[in-house]
């Protein structure tokens, strides 16, 4: 057995597998509005990434989401209760001052509350909110710098966007933290309008001398080059990447959806996905890139992408079994606990065990390395 498949062996898991992991925990809260498997959801991402995240700064960025999501949940309740236009419920919790729109217009504002309206728009934030924090568990395990080397050269100039918004916002957030700091020691602890101002300018200069250096670090490592290629080979891959993805969007489209028809799910699917890898691969030719050492992909890898797997599965099959337990035909009901599901979820808690621990800083009293390690890992402790 090679060292990096020990799942005792210390080195920070593939980003990709994270990130799978992360997205098939997504796609089972996009399933149900249960807020059962929801919280669920929300308490094994938040144990893994407390349990196997790194003291990178972009490691923190899971609370940033977690608060960004309370916002969503609180927003999508008050737009609710001022604007909404449907069925309220019978259970009226208060009334509101309203004020008269136009006959016609479909608009409200103001008027009736009830508990009905209340309770359906929380489920409804709080599906939109775990998917988010899946999205944010993703970021704080795995590294959206790392996954950038694996982007298809097709889709090279995308994923350095992506990974520019993904990074931008946390750290966004440390840079608050740090100019807070100095506020405090220099005696200014105000709170406010005039507070902030003085928060955003510094904030703002530090983003904006960032970008400016990461544009000269990347001009300066050719990013954005590219081999002669025909016009004829460009368009080509532009419609073969276009259409495969287009294809990919309705085929998740169809599986998300249980409404859809048969056609729209799986097969589609398929389809998008093999018209955008002959894509990918004839666009890939039009950047000339190497990889410097390699992420391993091993038995970690593996178990972690699973478990992700087999929760999304089992939340899959318990909505084919039993629909009416991921969507409530009454809210004001006490949500059934439907146990494939809580199951599957579970193991998807199993990566804060299976995943190596991380490496630790260099120590005189820590074993060396190459004693136990292969070849290959000989090779990348030297380089």
């Amino acid at each position: 057995m090679r060292a990096v498949d020990r799942l005792s062996y210390p080195r920070s898991l593939h980003p990709g597998a994270w990130w799978l992991w992360a997205v098939a925990l997504a796609a089972a809260a996009s399933r149900t509005q249960n807020p059962v498997p929801l919280a669920l959801i929300l308490v094994v991402t938040g144990f893994v990434v407390a349990a196997r995240r790194s003291n990178a700064p972009w490691a923190r960025s899971y609370v940033a989401f977690l608060k960004l999501s309370l916002v969503i949940i609180v927003v999508r309740i008050l737009f609710q209760a001022l604007l909404s236009t449907g069925a309220q419920g019978p259970t009226v919790l208060f009334t509101l001052p309203s004020l008269p729109m136009p006959a016609g217009s479909g608009l409200k504002l103001g008027g009736v509350v009830s508990l009905e309206a209340i309770l359906r728009a929380f489920y409804e934030g709080l599906q939109l909110a775990t998917i988010l924090c899946c999205v944010g568990a993703a970021n704080a395990l795995g590294s959206a710098r790392r996954l950038l080397r694996y982007v298809p050269g097709a889709l090279y100039e995308v994923g350095v966007a992506c990974v520019i918004a993904l990074t931008f916002a946390p750290q966004l957030v440390t840079d608050a933290a740090r100019v807070r700091a100095a506020h405090r020691l220099r005696g200014q602890n105000g709170t406010g309008l005039r507070s902030l101002r003085r928060l955003a300018m510094p904030v703002l200069e530090g983003a904006l001398e960032r970008s400016v250096d990461l544009a000269a670090a990347m001009d300066s490592r050719g990013y954005g080059r590219t081999t002669d290629e025909s016009a004829a080979s460009r368009r080509l891959t532009g419609l073969l990447v276009f259409g495969g993805l287009l294809g990919v969007c309705v085929g998740i489209y169809g599986l998300l959806d249980g409404t859809a028809s048969a056609w729209l799910g799986m097969p589609m699917l398929l389809v998008g996905l093999l018209v955008a890898g002959a894509g990918l691969h004839v666009g890939g030719r039009r950047s000339g890139r190497t990889r410097y050492r390699p992420d391993p992909w091993a038995l970690p890898e593996w178990l972690v992408s699973a478990c992700g797997v087999v929760a999304a599965t089992a939340v899959f099959v318990d909505v084919h079994l039993h629909p009416a337990d991921f969507y409530l035909a009454s809210v004001t009901d006490l949500p059934p606990v439907p146990m494939l599901t809580v199951v599957g979820i579970l193991v998807g808690a199993l990566p804060a065990f299976l995943a190596p621990p991380l490496p630790l800083a260099a120590s005189p009293h820590r074993p060396a390395p190459s004693a136990t390690a292969g070849p290959a890992d000989r090779m990348e402790v030297a380089a």
